[in-house]
């Protein structure tokens, strides 16, 4: 029998109707409550970190995000009773993410922090390793990845920025090293949640999320699960449904109206 890796009364299973069981979720519009902002082009639904929170850690414990943006996971994390450690590449995104997490209620006391860094390299994840360590923990419970689907949205111009790649190799092997550098920080039967969509590049529909999902699942990682996340109307196409309704019917495509949250349990060695 697998140890229990939440907090569910599992012989009360039934009073938790918000917790999602199914593979296909139908969240609707962002929650935006507390300090959770949409202003940030490609910002995941609070609803994700939420769901991972519930489902696959306890209070107490830690999560890592190396896709940070402006601080969801750790915005959740501080409601929810557990510690989170983020990175962003970005000064102005970490800037926000403390702004954030400071004004955020904390009712259980835990601490949440951002790191500047490229979550690339050996020395990002030196970074955090030590700042687990300081609050007492030698591996985290849970790891959130959000990337750059590729360049649909260009967040920077640093060069460490997966958003920037010149192509769709190059993202995918700059994915791969931010999987393998933090891999090590997660403990063994515990997740990893990654949430990514496919992009649409010179009339062909590029498989984003199931050649992300290879990388991690090549990498000591047992895939469980795939589920199927609505996408509301979004900042790019924000009053443009009829433009991109006609787009689809002339040039013979469907438009976006999906994306994949994928869980990965990292493997025994």
């Amino acid at each position: 029998m697998s140890k229990q890796i939440n907090d569910l009364e599992l012989a009360s299973w039934d009073i938790y109707p918000k917790i999602i069981t199914d593979s296909l979720w139908l969240l609707g519009r962002r929650d935006n409550g507390s300090l959770h902002t949409a202003e940030y082009w490609g910002n995941f639904v609070p609803q994700i970190p939420y769901q991972a929170m519930r489902r696959f850690t306890k209070q107490g414990e830690l999560v890592l995000d190396p896709f940070a943006g402006l601080g969801t996971t750790l915005i959740e994390a501080v409601r929810l009773g557990r510690f989170a450690i983020g990175v962003d590449i970005q000064p102005y995104c970490v800037e926000q993410i403390r702004w954030r997490v400071e004004m955020t209620e904390n009712p259980y006391a835990v601490r949440a922090e951002a790191v500047i860094g490229d979550s690339t390299q050996v020395s990002t994840r030196d970074i955090v390793y030590q700042k687990m360590r300081e609050w007492g923990f030698e591996k985290a419970h849970l790891m959130l990845l959000h990337p750059p689907y590729h360049d649909i949205i260009r967040f920077s111009s640093l060069p460490g920025d997966l958003s920037n790649s010149p192509d769709e190799h190059t993202f995918l092997d700059g994915f791969e090293r931010v999987v393998l550098n933090f891999a090590p920080l997660l403990a063994e039967n515990r997740f990893l949640v990654l949430v990514i969509g496919d992009k649409y590049t010179k009339g062909e529909w590029i498989p984003l999320g199931f050649q992300c999902m290879e990388r991690v699942r090549r990498n000591g990682f047992r895939l469980k699960s795939i589920c199927v996340k609505d996408i509301q109307e979004n900042r790019g196409k924000r009053g443009q449904y009829s433009l991109w309704r006609y787009r689809a019917l002339r040039h013979n495509f469907y438009v976006f109206k999906h994306e994949y949250v994928m869980f990965f349990e990292k493997v025994c060695k």
